[in-house]
């Protein structure tokens, strides 16, 4: 029975894609800053051995001692993991490559799919008042996707603009089916994000009609154009809508932001 006590819970959104280079840590970042912009309280939590997010974020690799490896593997509570990032509203738990073992650490944990899950819903959380929390997953559908998808109530998608966008979706599609049927029945898709689109050109025209013709409504409305300034951020360690505010990118963003509050309110209502 749920405790109706407690508050109810943040949003919880896993983005993913088993294909690299997609956006989807940078979507992730920068997602995560414009919904704190909108007035949300975000927490990113880096489920990537590649650290990318952490790194993208300025949470330098001598500050990672204590990660998301310690809380899925040692069981460390989740408080002692999240760090605090420049920007006032958004936390992250970072990764390190110390993660890429925790698929054979984990095997033989008969909870193995649902640390996460159980992680994130610890009554110690309700202090942080976060209403979102946005889980950066590996380029990959290893258990470590699985623990993000089991975790969450919802699917975000970064699909490349580029040719054989499509192709990877099946898989993942499946994943998520049959983490639905044997884990996480509420989990749905919140939708897939067109990144690195370029208007000028025919091929991200085509992958935008395909996408929409196959995938209807799933599709947000926002597109993230093919930006520099988009690229550049990281390397400063910030997002790209505290490097370059009035850059497209980060206008995209902050349109992408307001179209997955203005769901959730629909919902809601």
């Amino acid at each position: 029975m749920a405790d109706l006590s407690r508050p109810e819970g943040p949003k919880i959104i896993a983005v993913a894609n088993q294909k690299g280079g997609v956006g989807k840590t940078t979507t992730a970042i920068n997602l995560a800053a414009a919904l704190v912009e909108c007035g949300k309280r975000v927490l990113l939590v880096d489920l990537d051995p590649q650290g990318n997010a952490s790194t993208g974020l300025g949470i330098e690799a001598e500050d990672r001692d204590m990660t998301s490896y310690e809380l899925l593997v040692e069981d460390v509570p989740l408080v002692e993991v999240i760090h605090a990032t420049d920007i006032d509203g958004l936390a992250i738990v970072p990764a390190t490559v110390d993660l890429s073992s925790a698929d054979i650490e984990l095997m033989s944990n008969e909870k193995r799919s649902f640390l996460l899950h159980d992680a994130l819903r610890q009554p110690a959380m309700d202090g942080f008042a976060w209403d979102y929390i946005l889980i950066d997953c590996p380029p990959s559908l290893n258990l470590l996707t699985v623990n993000a998808m089991v975790a969450s109530h919802s699917v975000l998608v970064p699909l490349q603009s580029e040719f054989f966008a499509l192709e990877g979706l099946s898989q993942l599609m499946l994943t998520i089916r049959e983490v639905r049927q044997t884990a996480n029945p509420e989990l749905r898709i919140e939708g897939v994000i067109l990144t690195m689109y370029d208007r000028r050109n025919n091929l991200s025209q085509q992958v935008e009609k395909d996408a929409r013709d196959n995938l209807g409504d799933l599709v947000f409305k926002t597109m993230i154009p093919r930006n520099v300034r988009v690229s550049e951020a990281p390397s400063y360690a910030m997002p790209v809508l505290n490097y370059d505010s009035n850059s497209q990118g980060a206008v995209a963003y902050r349109a992408l932001a307001r179209e997955l509050i203005g769901k959730h309110e629909k919902i809601a209502a």
